[in-house]
């Protein structure tokens, strides 16, 4: 466990999550699920957390089993074609991961996968938090429409509003 770790998720609490993503730009964030979700059957979920605290801080958790415990306790892996997407932003360690069920994850791939969150925190290093989100709500969008294109209507199996946790 890495002392500096620790103290980064102690000092970088939950205020910076709300200060990067106020209310609107998750309005936007929002908007940018909706519409990827009208060309496509997936579901898209977005959850940014500033850090981590208790057990999963102290048991030094990485972002990638976060990811899953969220991706659980979300249910993203209950749709009716195993084609839900988790975009997971972990703020304190700067790591984007994007856990997918298997319908779709044995489409794209882990290195198609790991090339969306790559570009994601290229665009964070930059500070264009937004557009970061934006960019690879599309990414995985445009996956999704590749190999799971709507066709009729379906019903949105998953909320489309981000989560701040």
């Amino acid at each position: 466990m890495s002392i500096k770790r620790i103290a980064r998720h102690l000092v970088q609490h939950h205020w910076r999550a709300k200060q990067i993503f106020p209310q609107a730009v998750l309005d936007r964030i929002e908007q940018a699920i909706k519409r990827g979700e009208v060309t496509h059957s997936g579901q898209v979920r977005f959850v940014v957390e500033g850090a981590l605290d208790g057990r999963p801080l102290f048991r030094n958790q990485p972002a990638r089993a976060r990811a899953l415990d969220v991706f659980s306790h979300l249910r993203v892996w209950d749709t009716a074609h195993n084609n839900g997407v988790l975009i997971y932003l972990l703020l304190a360690d700067r790591d984007v991961e994007i856990i997918a069920d298997r319908g779709i994850d044995a489409k794209v791939g882990t290195e198609g996968w790991e090339t969306i969150c790559r570009a994601m925190e290229a665009e964070f290093r930059l500070g264009r938090f937004e557009g970061g989100v934006i960019s690879g709500i599309e990414a995985v969008s445009r996956e999704l429409e590749k190999h799971f294109p709507k066709q009729g209507p379906h019903a949105n199996e998953l909320p489309d509003a981000p989560v701040v946790m």
